[in-house]
């Protein structure tokens, strides 16, 4: 029996095989881009990823890496182009991995980004998508120099101070000077920073000896103040000569108002540790979103792309749909920024959020603003949510912007329970909206959906999603 058995695992195995071998060189059409921005084919009914190929080309590809039911492969030739693949401007594009999309022209990123949605739609939801309302893609005027915050990797080569990102699928550290789809000050202060420590031959954290100190700068600029935030990460608990580092920093860079270290000795793939130490100047930096102001310590979240970002909540307003008289909750909440935005057309509003720092933000946010209806606790959605319901406070509308990961299995429970009048879902990836979508759809309904484009030149897009109690 256990012969038969392993024999019939075997047939099922070689019979879904995909009919490669890895070196393999093939004809392929590609027919669609993935969630990672990569061109879809197919090879004898094979999916095949394949970086850097577009919709509609005719391509030779060549098998590097084979699945079981799909391959990965590589451009070999393109034998007949997409009329959408444009020159990417980066001169590191093809070695980075931060972007994925410069190739294809800016109208065709936004089609691809509502395709996205829809595609995960069909992939983890029974509803029908043709008749769903979902949107075109808001975009940018000008879809570079948006991020407002870096997070480079040091490292060290040919006896040099180098920072930058990591290669697709590699621990190869590419250095970057100058990367396009960030703030032009953050790139200054970040290549400054990387200067002095060169200068002051500070060592650097090697990952294969697990020795060494510095390992990452975080560079944040609040785009309307100005001011900037400089956060350098160790994997010692001291900075070595930070006094140094520091009189080093506000001396070459004036625009510097906050300098700070925090120190992570785990072996994690997570930039921050959880301790962070004040050096110098303020602890936070002040940015403004329209005729609100926010201010931002090292760890607190803030959406990278301030310009859309106006966009991304004026979306929201749109969906809450409020008259002056409901309960909000804002979960997931971090610096306070969308209950804020909220709060002058909501009865009331309570946020929450796992980082204390970040609820402490919230709090002086609100208070900045002069907002007397909105208060802040620091804990777990579907924690918190259930104790204020059983002291008899019942929302109206709940709005949730969770991280990538998508809802807690246990606050989609809880909101089945509260049941509120309007879920407004705003999410960054559309495979975990989708699931969670799915988890909501007996009782709730979509009434539509808007994408939102807070990362030009890369395959990620944002969603807003308007789902009301059927």
């Amino acid at each position: 029996m256990a012969q038969t058995r392993k024999k019939q695992q075997h047939s099922k195995k070689t019979k879904t095989q995909i009919a490669l071998k890895t070196g393999d060189t093939f004809p392929l059409t590609i027919k669609k881009l993935g969630i990672n921005g990569e061109g879809i084919g197919y090879f004898k009914r094979g999916a095949v990823f394949v970086p850097g190929a577009l919709p509609g080309e005719e391509i030779v590809a060549k098998a590097t890496k084979i699945h079981e039911r799909f391959a990965e492969a590589e451009i070999r030739k393109i034998r007949k182009k997409s009329p959408s693949r444009v020159m990417p401007p980066c001169k590191v594009y093809e070695l980075c991995g931060g972007c994925q999309l410069q190739h294809l022209n800016y109208e065709d990123q936004l089609g691809h980004k509502r395709d996205l949605v829809i595609q995960s739609l069909e992939r983890y939801t029974k509803i029908p998508t043709d008749n769903l309302d979902i949107r075109p893609t808001i975009g940018m005027d000008n879809p570079w120099h948006y991020r407002n915050k870096s997070q480079f990797q040091v490292g060290q080569r040919d006896g040099k101070i180098i920072a930058g990102l990591y290669s697709m699928d590699s621990h190869k550290l590419i250095d970057i000077s100058e990367c396009i789809v960030q703030h032009p000050l953050t790139n200054k202060v970040t290549s400054t920073v990387k200067q002095i420590l060169s200068d002051l031959n500070i060592s650097v954290f090697d990952e294969r000896s697990r020795k060494g100190s510095v390992k990452t700068i975080v560079t944040r600029i609040g785009v309307e103040s100005g001011e900037v935030q400089v956060v350098i990460v160790t994997a010692t608990k001291e900075l070595p000569r930070e006094n140094v580092i520091a009189d080093e920093i506000q001396k070459r860079l004036p625009e510097v108002t906050s300098i700070q270290h925090n120190s992570n000795p785990k072996k994690t793939s997570l930039i921050f540790g959880e301790k962070t130490r004040h050096l110098r100047g303020k602890e936070a930096i002040q940015e403004q979103l329209d005729v609100y102001t926010y201010e931002l310590s090292s760890r607190a979240f803030f959406q990278l792309n301030p310009y859309q970002t106006r966009k991304l909540y004026k979306e929201v307003e749109k969906a809450a749909a409020l008259t002056g008289k409901e309960k909000v909750v804002d979960a997931y909440c971090g610096v306070g920024t969308i209950g804020i935005w909220l709060a002058g057309k909501a009865g009331e509003v309570r946020g929450m959020d796992v980082i204390a720092e970040g609820i402490k933000d919230a709090k002086k946010n609100a208070e900045l603003q002069n907002i007397t209806n909105i208060s802040y606790e620091v804990g777990k959605a579907e924690q918190v949510l259930p104790k204020w319901v059983k002291e008899g406070w019942k929302p109206d509308v709940i709005v949730v912007d969770p991280p990538r990961s998508g809802c807690d299995q246990a606050l989609l429970n809880t909101i089945l329970q509260v049941k509120p009048k309007t879920f407004v879902y705003v999410s960054c990836n559309p495979s975990t909206l989708a699931k969670d979508i799915d988890v909501l759809s007996k009782t709730y309904k979509i009434e539509y959906m808007q994408p939102v484009d807070m990362f030009p030149q890369t395959a990620h897009v944002e969603c807003v999603t308007k789902l009301v109690l059927k």
